[in-house]
């Protein structure tokens, strides 16, 4: 018995026979214009010509997509799973937290008064009330 053992254990290490490495295709099998399937290793549509696409055309048109994607609100709205007038409640919120921000580095240099000084603290003030306002509306709108 312990000899049939070390007989398998020793087949496994040898290769009798080692398939023929093809070469794959990683993307779509089907045509994107047509819908068409694409012959094993065919470069072109047979029905209506067009090419197929390689991996280097998929990877720029996904990049693009990426882009694209935070664009669209539809899908901002299904990828976060926050109701639309919740996501626009938080992006009005950030914007005035970006003005808070623009309005101290902006115009804290050229204070030269007093007044000048309360007068850029009172705008920055609003701006984070604006933007706590914001994001409370988007924390009472959610689902």
């Amino acid at each position: 018995m312990s000899q049939a053992a070390r007989n398998l254990i020793e087949s496994d290490r040898q290769e009798f026979w080692k398939p023929v490495e093809t070469v794959r295709h990683t993307h779509a099998d089907t045509c994107g214009t047509c819908g068409t399937e694409f012959p094993v290793g065919a470069r072109f549509c047979y029905v209506c010509g067009s090419e197929r696409e390689t991996p280097d055309d998929v990877a720029h048109s996904q990049s693009q997509r990426s882009w694209t994607r935070f664009v669209d609100l539809g899908e901002l709205v299904s990828g976060m799973g926050l109701s639309a007038s919740c996501l626009v409640a938080f992006f009005a919120g950030a914007v005035c937290l970006i003005a808070a921000i623009a309005v101290v580095l902006i115009r804290t240099p050229m204070v030269q008064t007093q007044f000048d000084w309360w007068g850029v603290q009172l705008w920055c003030v609003e701006w984070l009330l604006a933007s706590i306002a914001a994001f409370a509306a988007g924390v009472l709108l959610k689902r």
